[in-house]
């Protein structure tokens, strides 16, 4: 090819299709289900009942608290309810009785109603004093402190020989659910309102899979994808950002509370959307975009508007037509003005020219 020879160059075309945009976020993730236990009885734990750092589920034993002086005072109410049941007894006798001598007359109508009235009296006794044993019952049932919910305990705050109070501010020891996880992404709000406006204008259509896929902090891709569960309605002042909450399977306990992840969600399809590859788009002295076309006359350029990379390419909002042909080799090669020899690109001769790059 002689100096004076036209440039070869390799274009393109222009195609129009849907795109899929995704927007990267950064988050945390956090304990799918998380409780603290607490003691609901007051006294001295006499024995811890699970290792800490293991699976424990839904209502194991943890600690034991010293149990006497509940189990006395049920035993206390046990004899009080068995001597309020003795004289309702009595009393219910005695009224039985006197409803037959009244009607003879061997009894007086005030000495049968106020033998009604003790029976009565003294069922109501009765009921009172198996209200107080089922109290007592169920605070001997709370000195074994059980698991609130299934999953991974953490440390234990306090040792046997420790004394406890009921409902004390610190737990004894967390469980957390981490069958699934949940990660908290913030969008800034502009983000957010862009997105609105592009749903409401048509020029981006709703994704049904709100699909979100997650990139460890080492870089990893997590294998298995997760979805969106919600947005917050309301904008951080602080941050001027909203969080989103995405939640992810975590059968094998690889996502842990508090990693750093980011997410990768779909948030919509541009129905039109034009993609050309990062290499045919050049800048201009101010940073603006701008692609060279097959023209009639040689490379015309052409400023074009940039939305989001996919892949290794770009999404072309603004400025192309389908069926233009955009200049993806040779760029480095073209002089203004100079004759040019359009092939699609990855044709063989051109091939070279791209390895220089």
């Amino acid at each position: 090819m002689g100096m004076g020879g036209p440039t070869e160059v390799g274009y393109v075309v222009a195609q129009t299709q849907p795109v899929g945009l995704t927007t990267e976020l950064s988050g945390r993730t956090s304990a799918f289900l998380v409780s603290e236990v607490r003691p609901q009885v007051g006294g001295v734990i006499k024995a811890r009942l699970f290792t800490e750092g293991s699976t424990v589920r839904a209502g194991q034993s943890l600690y034991q608290i010293d149990p006497a002086t509940y189990q006395a005072s049920v035993n206390s109410a046990a004899a009080a309810l068995a001597q309020a049941q003795a004289t309702a007894t009595a009393a219910r006798l005695k009224a039985d009785r006197y409803k037959g001598l009244v009607e003879t007359g061997a009894v007086s109508k005030q000495d049968n109603d106020d033998a009604q009235a003790a029976a009565l009296q003294t069922a109501a006794a009765v009921a009172v004093q198996k209200a107080a044993l089922d109290n007592a019952r169920i605070n001997l049932n709370y000195t074994r402190v059980v698991a609130p919910i299934s999953g991974r305990i953490g440390k234990s705050s306090v040792t046997p020989g420790a004394l406890v109070t009921a409902s004390q501010a610190t737990p004894l020891a967390t469980v957390q659910d981490l069958s699934k996880i949940y990660v908290d992404l913030t969008q800034t709000s502009a983000e957010l309102l862009k997105l609105q406006q592009q749903f409401a204008s048509g020029k981006v259509g709703r994704t049904n899979s709100a699909q979100v896929t997650l990139t460890l902090e080492d870089g990893s891709t997590y294998p298995i994808p997760g979805r969106l569960e919600f947005s917050d309605i309301t904008v951080d002042p602080g941050t001027g950002s909203v969080t989103l909450r995405a939640i992810f399977p975590n059968p094998n306990g690889q996502l842990l509370p508090g990693m750093y992840v980011r997410a990768a969600l779909s948030q919509g399809v541009a129905p039109t959307g034009i993609l050309i590859p990062q290499a045919a788009v050049q800048r201009d002295p101010k940073g603006a975009a701008m692609v060279s076309l097959v023209g009639a006359k040689g490379a015309e350029p052409r400023p074009v508007t940039l939305g989001q990379t996919v892949g290794d390419k770009w999404l072309v909002t603004s400025g192309l037509n389908p069926g233009d042909k955009v200049i993806t080799e040779g760029l480095q090669k073209l002089r203004p003005g100079a004759p040019i020899k359009p092939v699609p690109a990855g044709s063989k001769p051109a091939a070279p020219q791209q390895a220089q790059h």
